[in-house]
C-alpha cells in the first residue's frame, strides 16, 4: 500500500468576483446608506452600487456602523425601503454566508410540503466548515436543530445521506490511498451493479465521506470495472430524491463550477425564472468561483451567464445580479479572435487533473519484427493498410521511432518515404502525423497553419498555449531543423499587431501558466500597470477566461469533426498519450454524444478505423 498527498495549497487561489473594497470605511458606508433610506423615496442605485462592491465580511462591519450610528437596524430598514426580488436579493447579500445558508435550509422546510432541490444544491456542494457554521446559525437564529428538522422533515435513503453530510466529516486531508480507491470502486460495484438489487448504505457511506481527490479516482476506476460511468449506475441503481442528491454530490466530486452553471441555467430557461435559486447561487458562490462558473456556463451553453441574466431579469434586480456576476464573457470576443477565448480557457482544473492517455506502450516490443511487418505490408502489388494501421496506431511514439531506427537500419529504406508513397489523404496525414516525433509535429502544424493564403489561428493558439515551455522550445528547434527559420520570424511574418506581440510571446516559451496562478486580482494588477490599449483589452479576455486543457479539445474536437481533419489529426495525435481519456469524458459531459459516436459517425474508412483505435473506446 502506498499513499499519493494530493494536498497542495498552490490550486487555492481567489476566483471570486466580489472582493474586499480598497480604503473602506465602514462609517462612511453606513451613513451613505442611511442617506439612501432617508426621505420620500429611496435611492436604489446608492445601495445596491455599495452592498455589491463590498465583500460580505465588509457587509458585516457595515451592518455594526450603522447600528453604532443611527442605533437602528441596517436591514430592517432595508427591508422596509425595498420590494420584492430585489429586497430579497440585497437582504441576502446582508447575513454572513452560514445564516443565508440556515435560512435557505429553513425556508425549503418549514410549512407544508420540501424544497428537496434546494436542500440537495446547499449539502451536496458545501465543504465541512460552512457545513458546521450553518448548523451553528441555524441553532442561533431559529433555536432548534437543523438535523433533528431534517429527520423530521424528509425520509428513507435519502434522509441518510442528508443526515451524513450534515455531519461535515468528509475527508478533506488530501491524502489517497491507492489500495482503498481500489476497494472503494469494487464496493460500489458489488453493491449496485454486480448484484440484483442495490445497498444504497454502501453508497451513502462511500460517497458521503470520502475525500474530493479519492472519490475522482474511485470514479476512474469504477468505470474501467463496470464499462458504465458512475452516473449512468446511479441512474440504473436509484431512484428519486435519493438520485437526485447522489447524482449533485457526484457533480460537485467532479466539478463544483460545472454543478453551479448547469443550476443557474436550468433557473432561468424556459418560461419563467427560479429566482430563489438564482439568487442563492450568485450570493453564494460570488466570492468563492463565480469566475469559475462564468467560464463553464459560457463553454457549456455558448451564451454569457451576464447575458442569460441580463436577457431573463430587469430593473434594480437585474442590476444587483449583472454586478454580483462581474463582467459578460461574450465581450471577449471584441478584443481576440474567437479561438483565444477558448484556447486561454486552460490551465487550473488541467493542473489538478490526472491525466490519462488512450495509447500506451505495447508490451512484447520488437522494433525489428515491426519493422519488418510493414516492409512486408507495403511491398508488392498494393497496400496492407490493415497491418500498417494495427502497428502505428498501437505503439507509443517513442517506440514507432524505434521502428524508424530499425527500419533503415534493416532494410536501408526511409519508412516515412515509403509510408507517403504507400498511403493517401487523411490516412496518410494521420499516419505520418504518428510517426513524426512531437516536436516535429508540432512544428509541422505550426508550418500548415501559417502557409498559403490565410492563416489558422485556431490551430496556432491552441498549439501554442496548450504546451509546456520544453514542448515549445522542442518545437522550435524542430522547425528550425526542419524548415531552416525560426518559428518566431515565421510568426511575425504571418501575423500583426497585439496578436503577433502574444504569440511570439508564447514562441519564446514565456510562461503563461505561472501567470494565470496569480489571483485574478494580481493579474489584473499586472494588466493595467504592463499594458495598455488593445494588448491589455486582449490580455483582459485572457486572464478571465482560462480553463481545463480538456475542455478546450472537447469543443475544438466538437467543431472540427467534418469540415477540418487538420484540428481533428492535431488533437487526436498529439493528445493520445496524455490525457486523451480525459477529453473523451470532457466531450461526453460537454456534448452528450461520445467522441467515439462522434468519429464512427463522420469519418470513414481506413481513417476512422485508426481514429477510433487513438480514441481508445467508447463512452
Amino acid at each position: 500500500m502506498f499513499e499519493i498527498d494530493l494536498n497542495c495549497s498552490l490550486f487555492q487561489v481567489f476566483r471570486g468576483t466580489i472582493a474586499d473594497a480598497s480604503d473602506f470605511d465602514p462609517t462612511a458606508d453606513a451613513e451613505a446608506l442611511y442617506n439612501a433610506m432617508k426621505g420620500i423615496g429611496s435611492d436604489k442605485e446608492a445601495i445596491l452600487d455599495l452592498v455589491t462592491s463590498r465583500s460580505n465580511a465588509q457587509r458585516q462591519e457595515v451592518i455594526a456602523a450603522y447600528k453604532s450610528n443611527f442605533g437602528q437596524d441596517l436591514i430592517d430598514d432595508l427591508k422596509y425601503e425595498l420590494t420584492g426580488k430585489f429586497e430579497r436579493l440585497i437582504v441576502s447579500l446582508m447575513r454572513t454566508p452560514a445564516y443565508h445558508d440556515a435560512k435557505e435550509i429553513h425556508d425549503a422546510i418549514k410549512g407544508t410540503g420540501t424544497n428537496e432541490r434546494c436542500l440537495i444544491e446547499v449539502l451536496a456542494s458545501r465543504n465541512n466548515k460552512q457545513i458546521h457554521d450553518m448548523v451553528a446559525a441555524y441553532k442561533d437564529a431559529y433555536g432548534r436543530d437543523l438535523e433533528e428538522d431534517v429527520i423530521a422533515d424528509t425520509s428513507g435513503h435519502f434522509k441518510k445521506m442528508l443526515v451524513v453530510l450534515l455531519q461535515g466529516t468528509r475527508d478533506e486531508s488530501g491524502v489517497v490511498d491507492a489500495d482503498l480507491v481500489q476497494q472503494d470502486a469494487q464496493d460500489l460495484y458489488a453493491a449496485g451493479e454486480e448484484q440484483w438489487g442495490t445497498d444504497e448504505a454502501k453508497f451513502i457511506m462511500i460517497l458521503g465521506n470520502r475525500s474530493v481527490t479519492h472519490l475522482r479516482m474511485v470514479f476512474d476506476e469504477y468505470e474501467k470495472i463496470a464499462e458504465m460511468s458512475i452516473e449512468d449506475s446511479i441512474k440504473n441503481e436509484l431512484s428519486g430524491d435519493f438520485e437526485r442528491l447522489m447524482l449533485a454530490v457526484v457533480q460537485c466530486i467532479r466539478s463544483i463550477p460545472m454543478f453551479f452553471a448547469k443550476r443557474l441555467y436550468k433557473s432561468m430557461k424556459g418560461l419563467g425564472t427560479a429566482d430563489n435559486t438564482l439568487i442563492r447561487i450568485m450570493i453564494s458562490r460570488s466570492e468563492i468561483d463565480m469566475l469559475d462558473i462564468r467560464e463553464c456556463f459560457r463553454l457549456r451553453y455558448e451564451k454569457s451567464l451576464y447575458n442569460m441574466i441580463k436577457d431573463d431579469t430587469s430593473g434594480d434586480y437585474k442590476r444587483t445580479l449583472l454586478n454580483l456576476c462581474g463582467g459578460d464573457d461574450d465581450l471577449a470576443g471584441e478584443f481576440f479572435p474567437e479561438a483565444a477565448q477558448i484556447a486561454y480557457k486552460m490551465w487550473e482544473l488541467s493542473a489538478m487533473t490526472r491525466l490519462r492517455p488512450t495509447v500506451r506502450p505495447a508490451s512484447n516490443f520488437d522494433p525489428a519484427a515491426d519493422a519488418q511487418a510493414l516492409r512486408k505490408a507495403m511491398k508488392g502489388f498494393g497496400t496492407d493498410e490493415d497491418a500498417i494501421i494495427d502497428i502505428v496506431a498501437r505503439r507509443s511514439n517513442a517506440q514507432r521511432q524505434e521502428i524508424r531506427q530499425a527500419f533503415k537500419s534493416l532494410l536501408g529504406r526511409d519508412l516515412m518515404k515509403d509510408l507517403k508513397s504507400e498511403l493517401s489523404k487523411n490516412l496518410e496525414r494521420l499516419i505520418i502525423g504518428l510517426m513524426l516525433t512531437p516536436a516535429e509535429f508540432d512544428a509541422k502544424m505550426m508550418r500548415k497553419a501559417m502557409e498559403g493564403a490565410g492563416t489558422d489561428e485556431h490551430a496556432l493558439i491552441e498549439i501554442l498555449v496548450t504546451r509546456s515551455n520544453q514542448e515549445i522550445h522542442a518545437m522550435n528547434a524542430a522547425y528550425q531543423d526542419a524548415y531552416k527559420k525560426s518559428l518566431e520570424d515565421a510568426v511575425q511574418s504571418d501575423t500583426s499587431g497585439h496578436f503577433c506581440r502574444i504569440l511570439v510571446s508564447l514562441v519564446k516559451g514565456k510562461v503563461f501558466q505561472e501567470f494565470v496562478k496569480c489571483s485574478n486580482k494580481d493579474i489584473e494588477q499586472i494588466i493595467k500597470k504592463e499594458m495598455s490599449g488593445d494588448v491589455k483589452n486582449a490580455f483582459y479576455a485572457i486572464g478571465n477566461n482560462y480553463f481545463s486543457l480538456q475542455t478546450l479539445f472537447s469543443f475544438t474536437l466538437k467543431f472540427g469533426l467534418g469540415t477540418d481533419d487538420r484540428a481533428l489529426i492535431r488533437i487526436m495525435v498529439s493528445r493520445s498519450e496524455i490525457d486523451l481519456f480525459n477529453i473523451r469524458k470532457e466531450f461526453k459531459e460537454t456534448h452528450d454524444d461520445s467522441l467515439h459516436e462522434f468519429i464512427q459517425g463522420d469519418t470513414s474508412g481506413d481513417y476512422r478505423k485508426t481514429l477510433l483505435i487513438l480514441c481508445g473506446g467508447e463512452d
